[in-house]
């Protein structure tokens, strides 16, 4: 395997590790302190912003200059904050204030490592090889995903600030490996013709989003399904008031997505998907959707694991065509810009849907809130079915890259 390959795949093992290790740890943290469902969507919110008002300016780093300095910028503001978190819980504070802020410092890590990221993990291999690298990177990352949330779990009978330690260092790590991937890898998009940073060019993303039908539905949908359907904000909440099994059992509900995720990210790394790919991904979308509304009325703690694990195998097959599909629908020197704006959509999906989770807890209850999100979820899937017929008619990878270059001849033609 190419060493550039490794050394992304290992960064995203750790970062996505210590990612989980920070939300879950500081969701817990702050309902905790407060016993209100509404922090939760709060601290969602906070993790939002920064991914909506830095996106141009963090896309257009990613294009611009190396992106593996990008990378490692935005994780190193992530293991800063969550080394503040620590200093915080040690302290003994209870206060939620303090949480919200490192939430939004998070927010704007992410903001910058995100968009540098993907487009490093598609330069590193030929464009044949990119959907089975694409689903091992999705792997891995569902590895993350299970281990950060049972380490947050288990960190914490160690003391409230072990999670955000071990995190800071995690994210540490994840910026040295970042550091360590060979700079044709990192500077593949560089040309040397001069360019500026105007206004119209950081905003050259947002406007190939919006001339390729196909890319805006892929990114729009998993804003609208996550947004509505976003049960794992709530997990603190199902955890100590419907389902009455403490921090680890929060730490297993939190990791059991990445259980369900994982599994069909192994199946489609040996056997990736070829055939069918649109249809497949509204498929999945509702299906997520379906298994949402299962766990809402789940009282079972087995049943509730299951549930939560079914929706990540759903939504895994939606990432992996989503993730697929987006490199070879865009052109590399764009990567960058692209990806920020779909940090926006895709990242802000996960925080808004905490915020909108959260708030709807509070307003009619937890259980109510997920169990209508899910019904509306498996509604959008079908909605997008039918308004985005460019993306529902592509059958292989391969029509992307047509409908790629269809668009831009269109465009280069006005």
């Amino acid at each position: 395997m190419r060493r550039g390959l490794v050394l992304l795949l290992t960064g995203e093992l750790f970062t996505t590790s210590a990612a989980l290790l920070v939300q879950t740890a500081l969701g817990w943290e702050a309902y905790a302190r407060t016993g209100r469902p509404i922090v939760i969507g709060i601290i969602g919110l906070a993790e939002f912003l920064p991914a909506l008002l830095f996106a141009l300016p963090a896309g257009h780093a990613a294009d611009h200059r190396d992106r593996r300095f990008v990378t490692a910028l935005g994780l190193a503001i992530i293991g800063l904050a969550a080394a503040g978190m620590a200093l915080d819980t040690a302290s003994g504070d209870l206060g939620v204030w303090p949480l919200y802020g490192l939430a939004l410092f998070i927010g704007v890590g992410q903001a910058y490592a995100s968009p540098a990221y993907t487009p490093m993990l598609a330069a590193s291999v030929p464009t044949d090889e990119l959907p089975r690298v694409m689903a091992m990177n999705a792997t891995v990352w569902q590895f993350g995903t299970i281990a950060g949330p049972v380490a947050a779990g288990l960190l914490h009978l160690l003391g409230a600030p072990m999670p955000f330690v071990v995190a800071a260092i995690g994210a540490g790590l994840g910026a040295v490996l970042a550091l360590a991937v060979p700079a044709s890898i990192g500077k593949a998009h560089l040309s040397d013709e001069p360019h500026s940073a105007t206004f119209a060019d950081a905003l050259e993303g947002v406007r190939f989003i919006l001339r390729t039908p196909a890319m805006l539905g892929t990114m729009s949908l998993d804003l609208v399904a996550v947004l509505l359907g976003g049960a794992t904000a709530l997990l603190p909440v199902f955890s100590r008031d419907v389902l009455h099994v403490g921090a680890l059992g929060n730490g297993l509900l939190r990791s059991a997505p990445g259980v369900g995720a994982v599994v069909v990210a192994l199946l489609l790394t040996a056997r990736p998907l070829n055939r069918h790919v649109g249809p497949t991904m509204f498929f999945a979308v509702a299906a997520f959707g379906a298994f949402t509304l299962v766990f809402a009325l789940s009282r079972s703690f087995i049943l509730s694991l299951a549930a939560l694990a079914g929706l990540a195998a759903a939504d895994m097959i939606s990432v992996f065509i989503r993730s697929t599909l987006g490199p070879l629908l865009t052109p590399p020197e764009l990567r960058g810009r692209v990806n920020a704006v779909e940090r926006v959509f895709i990242g802000g999906s996960n925080e808004l849907g905490a915020f909108e989770s959260g708030t709807a807890a509070a307003l009619i209850g937890a259980v109510p809130a997920v169990a209508i999100g899910g019904v509306l979820a498996v509604a959008a899937a079908a909605l997008w079915a039918w308004g985005f017929p460019q993306l529902r008619g592509i059958d292989r990878f391969e029509d992307a890259v047509e409908l790629s270059r269809a668009s831009e001849r269109a465009h280069a033609s006005r």
